[in-house]
């Protein structure tokens, strides 16, 4: 059964990604799924968005090599911008049938003072979402 034939995953360019990668690399083989690497660069100046968005370029450069050894499609999207607004934008005009992310496993104190970007995809998108906490 080819349930998710797109899969948007978020990553955050850090050392949690490839808990998602790894797992969705799996599944993508499974319902032959075209795969949507993902990130948000969030930024206050120019320079600190053409630091962060050079360093997103390089991480899901390295993260498309996995899926392309692997013979999955994949693609990479950056956007810029508040990551809430612009990922359940994305969402919403997009046409994913599931979002997989990894959570750092925050505890409840941390996710408020933070936020928490699977919180609102949960609350604000009909999409399936998929989460793993980071080990």
């Amino acid at each position: 059964m080819e349930m998710y034939k797109k899969i948007l995953v978020t990553v955050d360019c850090s050392d949690v990604d490839m808990v998602i990668v790894e797992h969705i690399g799996e599944l993508a083989k499974i319902h032959h799924s075209e795969v949507f690497l993902y990130h948000v660069v969030h930024s206050h100046t120019l320079e600190e968005n053409r630091v962060l968005y050079e360093k997103a370029q390089k991480h899901l450069s390295e993260l498309e090599k996995y899926f392309k050894e692997r013979e999955i499609p994949v693609n990479t999207i950056i956007r810029s911008g508040e990551p809430e607004k612009v990922v359940l934008k994305d969402l919403d005009e997009g046409d994913y049938d599931l979002v997989a992310m990894a959570t750092h496993g925050h505890k409840m104190f941390l996710d408020l003072v933070l936020g928490s970007l699977s919180e609102r995809i949960k609350h604000h998108s009909n999409i399936p979402l998929l989460l793993i906490k980071a080990r």
